[in-house]
């Protein structure tokens, strides 16, 4: 016989789990983020430092911005930074766009999850990883391009990070309207020109400064990779840490974050700005 107490039971709400009210989860949160950006906040600050020391306050000035912005082995580092930052990133968002539409909209293969698994494969593999296998490639075959190197890695290592915002578009655009556009007697080239392409522009322009602002920041792929003249601007600012660290180097590091931060925010809004105009 059912009793009040198991209808109650059972017309009760579920209880799920929060994470937040686990003891010292709010703690441990906030220790973490102090941790991860507090000396971020300290390197901002001190780069407007008016002495010579990096860690020791002494007036607010823009003394070590006005060095940077003269100094010519920046510049040089800047301007090798630039090239290879818009030209991988340009072919890594052509590439990406084309395996895009070929996965996304072009019949099924059985290798696909294959070729899939080897486009991502960058995100998975440990970066240092890449960049000896890349370093023993070019030697093998004798390739001594210069940035053109170092554009040629950059382009296989941002490859993924192109590809996954304008997959993430392509997936979320109705094949409805290219059907449309087919019906009104379009063929399949003018169906892509006018419909497909400007439905798909604001993931290929995230696609793109994610592209761009992974290779400018890369690093290790670069350090590996590059010989002389190649210089870029992390591997300068490396360059200038094993020195020591100075105002100056706290004012490179911040200009190029406040690039990052530039580029991240316009790909998020881009984004979000697509998804709410979705057709």
């Amino acid at each position: 016989m059912t009793t009040r107490t198991d209808i109650e039971q059972v017309t009760a709400p579920v209880r799920r789990f929060a994470v937040g009210q686990m003891p010292g989860f709010v703690t441990i949160t906030c220790a973490f983020f102090l941790f991860l950006y507090v000396p971020i906040v300290l390197l901002v600050i001190f780069s407007f430092n008016g002495s010579d020391s990096a860690t020791i306050w002494s007036h607010f000035s823009l003394e070590w911005y006005r060095a940077v912005l003269a100094n010519e082995d920046i510049q040089r580092a800047a301007r090798n930074s630039l090239i290879v930052a818009v030209v991988a990133s340009l072919a890594a968002t052509v590439l990406a766009t084309l395996a895009a539409l070929a996965m996304g909209r072009g019949p099924s293969f059985r290798a696909e999850p294959l070729v899939l698994g080897t486009l991502l494969m960058p995100l998975i593999v440990p970066e240092i990883v890449i960049a000896i296998a890349m370093v023993i490639f070019f030697t093998a075959i004798g390739l001594n391009l210069g940035l053109g190197n170092v554009i040629l890695a950059h382009t296989v290592f941002i490859l993924p990070f192109a590809y996954l915002p304008i997959r993430a578009r392509l997936d979320s655009l109705d094949q409805t309207y290219e059907e449309a556009a087919q019906d009104l007697y379009a063929n399949q080239r003018q169906a892509f020109r006018r419909v497909t392409l400007p439905l798909l522009a604001p993931g290929i322009l995230s696609g793109l400064m994610l592209a761009f602002i992974t290779s400018i920041d890369d690093f290790i792929i670069t350090l590996m990779v590059g010989g002389a003249g190649t210089t870029t601007l992390p591997v300068y600012i490396y360059s200038l840490v094993r020195v020591g660290v100075t105002p100056q180097v706290n004012a490179v590091s911040t200009l190029l974050l406040i690039i990052t931060i530039i580029f991240v925010s316009l790909a998020w809004l881009i984004s979000r700005r697509a998804e709410r105009r979705q057709p």
